[in-house]
């Protein structure tokens, strides 16, 4: 007897049940107060809001000398495998893929700041991803947490985020080296007019609340780019190499671990480290808190699950070829939209998959169109300078010594250097040694260990 319409629908409906209820006993949807296309739509609208790093993480790569469609192919395979683990074993709706800061720090710091090579470069990041895992697998983030104080916390991050936009402006042409004032506006041409427009649309797009603004920036900024050089002044920035190409995995495996095993580079891995750890830290804090993601102690759920995938993503993102990968704020883009669960960062990282074969098509992308999205993203980062007690000047020097160095001596690792340093000395000389954590002092040893061996 052949099978009805209907009773073909009904199967049909009874399989799209069953899987449904596969994902939702796997993930825990319903119980979370969800449902699976809430997951998917809330994986969608981050995946939107975050995107962006697809092109800006290999346009920052590259100027540490690793080619842009190599470190693309680096940054959509770790996207994938690292947010695929986040949903799958600590099943939170979170992304991880390469952060701003850490690859700011790996380029303009380690590279062209210290002059590695970007394969020894690469070995400080595995190693920094090995004793991340350490510390996540022995559950000592409490200790570590208490020793670095919370002003010094916020500072670092306000400092990478004034860093992070200074290097957008440089990078369009913004801002220019003066002999006589250090740095100056640039030549009022066609690029800075591109940019100029396309940071405000961009900004415009953000207030507006549009889903995926940055990369909407970025688009938008491409086009008003592609006639210079063609119908007016300037060098042709935008020009088309194909559609789609199959993936570029020369950085793959070109990773110089022993090579990063100096001395002189201990402070660099301890710097990756500690800006990783705490940015994971506190990503995971925020999220917990403004969707109820907490456990039954109030802790942020299955934290240490979450600590573990983001340090083991740090420890393969090397031998990929692209810097450290992190959690993402980003991720509460879908968190607002509903999502409460793994599934979340599952449908986040099959969307990232695509895109690893279209490095032609993203090569199009110019850097005065990525760097509005720069300049955003530093001013994303410095939202915690709010957090900082400035009314207590034995916290807030140190803070604004590590704000104000990064982006006037070029380097993150200078900034915080500094900061570690002064706090130490503040509390030494006015008499408060008991302030001064273990993990502190090692801090500060480092720090100084690290502008001896560099400086």
């Amino acid at each position: 007897m052949e099978p009805t319409s209907s009773s073909l629908a009904g199967k049909a409906s009874d399989q799209s049940l069953a899987q449904g209820n596969w994902l939702d006993s796997y993930f825990g949807v319903s119980r979370r107060g969800s449902s699976v296309r809430t997951e998917i739509l809330a994986g969608i609208a981050t995946f939107l809001a975050s995107m962006y790093i697809i092109v800006v993480n290999p346009a920052v790569l590259s100027d540490a000398g690793i080619p842009f469609s190599a470190a693309l192919s680096a940054t959509v395979l770790i996207s994938f495998l690292s947010s695929l683990a986040m949903g799958l074993y600590a099943r939170n709706p979170i992304l991880v893929a390469p952060g701003m800061g850490m690859n700011a720090l790996f380029t303009y710091t380690l590279v062209q700041g210290a002059g590695l090579s970007w394969e020894v470069a690469l070995g400080c990041v595995f190693w920094s991803g090995v004793l991340f895992a350490t510390l996540a697998m022995f559950n000592v983030r409490k200790a570590i947490i208490e020793a670095i104080p919370p002003s010094l916390r916020y500072a670092i991050t306000c400092g990478i985020g004034l860093f992070i936009t200074f290097i957008g402006f440089k990078n369009a042409g913004f801002i220019t080296g003066s002999d006589a004032t250090l740095v100056t506006l640039g030549n009022m041409d066609a690029s800075m007019v591109t940019f100029f427009i396309g940071m405000m649309a961009t900004a415009i797009l953000v207030i507006l609340r549009f889903n995926g603004a940055l990369i909407l920036g970025i688009a938008l900024t491409t086009l008003l780019a592609s006639p210079m050089g063609r119908l007016w002044g300037g060098d042709v920035v935008v020009e088309w190499s194909g559609l789609a190409a199959w993936p570029d995995f020369s950085a793959v495996m070109q990773v110089d671990i022993w090579g990063a095993l100096r001395v002189a580079y201990l402070p660099f891995i301890f710097v990756m480290l500690f800006t990783n750890f705490f940015d994971a830290l506190s990503c995971f804090m925020a999220l917990s808190e403004s969707a109820d993601l907490k456990d039954k102690d109030g802790n942020p759920r299955n934290l240490k699950r979450s600590m573990t995938v983001d340090a083991f993503a740090s420890m393969i993102a090397a031998p990929l070829g692209t810097s450290a990968a992190q959690t993402f704020i980003e991720s509460g883009a879908g968190v607002a939209q509903g999502g409460r669960t793994g599934l979340v960062a599952v449908t986040i990282a099959f969307l990232f998959l695509p895109f690893l074969f279209l490095s032609p098509l993203l090569s199009l992308v110019p850097g005065i169109a990525t760097a509005p999205a720069l300049v955003l993203v530093g001013l994303f980062m410095l939202a915690p300078i709010s957090k900082i007690e400035w009314s207590r000047f034995e916290q807030a020097f140190p803070a604004f010594l590590a704000i104000i160095l990064m982006p006037l001596t070029y380097s993150i690792t200078l900034g915080i250097a500094f900061g570690f340093l002064s706090f130490v000395l503040i509390k030494v000389f006015t008499g408060r040694l008991q302030d001064i954590k273990p993990a502190m002092w090692i801090s500060a040893a480092l720090s100084v260990v690290m502008l001896v061996t560099t400086h």
